[in-house]
């Protein structure tokens, strides 16, 4: 599987979240080389902001949506970002046999997690975590995101800081 070409897939569902204001993570499902599912983040723009309308969510919901008779343990999630535990556990309980991200979410990322102390729907995944795929990539999206001052999402937070002093 060639994880550039389809985690290019997801830069372009954050660029397009980027240009509508929103926080630029976007996620693309895939089984056996074909996207079947995509997401990217919502409810980070105006009032009410919302927690649970991220990329790998939306994706998710639209996999299911789709009523895909899979082996979803066959199926790699490409995220711009480090999956947060919310998302990383959701992948997880929906049985996604493989996680690929581009940039590290160094205040919230889930993927860290030690799965092995954890109860047994968590500790007997079989998951498998590919790190930094087309990092720098990502990282000048978050950038970009960052350091236009119109965007107020986790501005001030300690993943804008790392961000903002990363080299690309």
């Amino acid at each position: 599987m060639d994880y550039e070409h389809f985690m290019r897939q997801a830069l372009q569902l954050a660029e397009q979240a980027l240009a509508a204001g929103e926080f630029p993570v976007g996620c693309v499902l895939v089984y056996r080389d074909k996207i079947l599912a995509t997401g990217a983040r919502q409810g980070t723009v105006g009032e009410g902001i919302n927690e649970i309308d991220h990329a790998e969510m939306v994706a998710l919901r639209r996999l299911t949506e789709n009523g895909d008779p899979l082996d979803r343990g066959q199926i790699t999630a490409f995220s711009t970002m480090e999956p947060c535990l919310m998302c990383y556990s959701a992948l997880i309980i929906a049985g996604i046999g493989r996680i690929v991200y581009a940039y590290e979410d160094v205040m919230g990322g889930g993927t860290g997690c030690d799965l092995a102390n954890l109860n047994p729907l968590y500790k007997n995944s079989p998951v498998k975590v590919v790190p930094n795929i087309l990092r720098a990539a990502s990282l000048k999206i978050f950038k970009t995101y960052f350091a236009d001052p119109d965007n107020h999402y986790l501005k001030q937070s300690l993943l804008a800081e790392y961000t903002l002093r990363q080299e690309i």
